[in-house]
């Protein structure tokens, strides 16, 4: 299935790489295997330390109850992949996304005003956000603690759909003005419960269609927030204009889309929580790199009503006075 080497999305390049859904399960079937060398070692000097583990060695070490519920999400992709029945027949493209060097002054200079929002405490961004640009609330090294012990938004997406774990294999690690988009995941299960209360839920038949080159029609954008040891650094001009430039890098439209094609984006409280975003400040850099990108914004708050009632008091302010980003 794979008669070549597979190339890297290296630091500072971007590029693309489209592979097949067969192609991912026998990659995946590898690193499930534990097969691909040099890729144990996380020593400075190994070839690939610039790069997330991909074999599933500490998966399989120190059982836990979690490790026990992602390996149900694991096993039942494979016995999808490996069905007559159920032939996995797609495509699916990694995209790695360079951002020029933009800096405070660019972002003053933006005339564009608050684009669309729809914010609410009901919902989740896989569900209700179907058809939408969907944001992985990524780590740098993508995937996170997939084949640890994480068991968080990332992780949970990726269990999901396991195809996009394979990103782990030829991905290095983000810089500051890159993510990585993935067009064409399949979801192949449900779930219930965060962290210790996650459970697989069973299988899931993935209703989505499919594009001209047979990719499903999702598309996961994943863009690694800054974790803060104090809240209050966040509020910096420079690491404010860095979450900026990281939100926009994956927001913007590609060469060949033509504004109002790209669908609009469903995103969240990204880099709150243990990495102690402030999650109103969090939304409001996702409006301004939206408005910038010319798309509008489905905001969920996970059960949160009370920021969902604040951005909405903000939005309309800033919509009534025609705030621009730059403002």
């Amino acid at each position: 299935l794979c008669f070549q080497g597979i190339p890297l999305l290296q630091q500072g390049r971007a590029a693309a790489i489209t592979l097949s859904q067969a192609q991912i399960s026998c990659l995946l079937a590898n690193a499930f295997f534990c097969t691909f060398p040099h890729r144990n070692s996380t020593s400075f000097h190994s070839d690939y330390h610039t790069y997330p583990s991909i074999n599933f060695t500490r998966l399989f070490s120190h059982w836990s109850e979690r490790k026990m519920e992602k390996l149900k999400a694991i096993v039942h992709y494979f016995h999808v992949a490996t069905d007559e029945k159920t032939k996995l027949d797609g495509l699916v493209t990694f995209e790695r996304r360079c951002l020029a060097n933009t800096d405070a002054r660019t972002w003053s200079c933006c005339k564009e005003e608050m684009n669309k929002l729809y914010v609410s405490s009901c919902g989740a961004i896989e569900t209700e956000g179907s058809g939408l640009l969907q944001v992985d609330f990524a780590s740098s090294w993508l995937g996170g603690g997939v084949l640890d012990s994480g068991l968080l938004q990332e992780e949970i997406l990726f269990l999901m759909s396991p195809e996009l774990i394979v990103s782990r294999l030829f991905t290095e690690k983000l810089q500051d003005n890159e993510c990585v988009i993935v067009t064409g995941c399949q979801q192949f299960s449900t779930y219930s419960g965060y962290g210790d209360t996650f459970r697989w839920k069973g299988p899931y038949a993935d209703p989505t269609g499919r594009d001209g080159w047979a990719r499903r029609q999702r598309q996961v954008l994943a863009m690694d927030a800054l974790r803060f040891t104090h809240g209050r650094d966040q509020y910096s001009m420079k690491l404010v204009v860095r979450e900026l430039n990281k939100a926009y890098c994956g927001f913007k439209r590609c060469e060949e889309e033509r504004r109002g094609e790209e669908p609009d984006i469903a995103t969240g409280k990204w880099g709150c929580g243990a990495f102690k975003g402030d999650p109103q400040l969090k939304a409001v850099i996702q409006l301004m790199a939206a408005a910038r990108a010319g798309r509008g914004l489905a905001f969920f708050t996970f059960k949160d009503e009370k920021l969902e009632h604040g951005l909405r008091q903000a939005y309309r302010l800033l919509r009534t006075k025609g705030t621009t980003v730059g403002e």
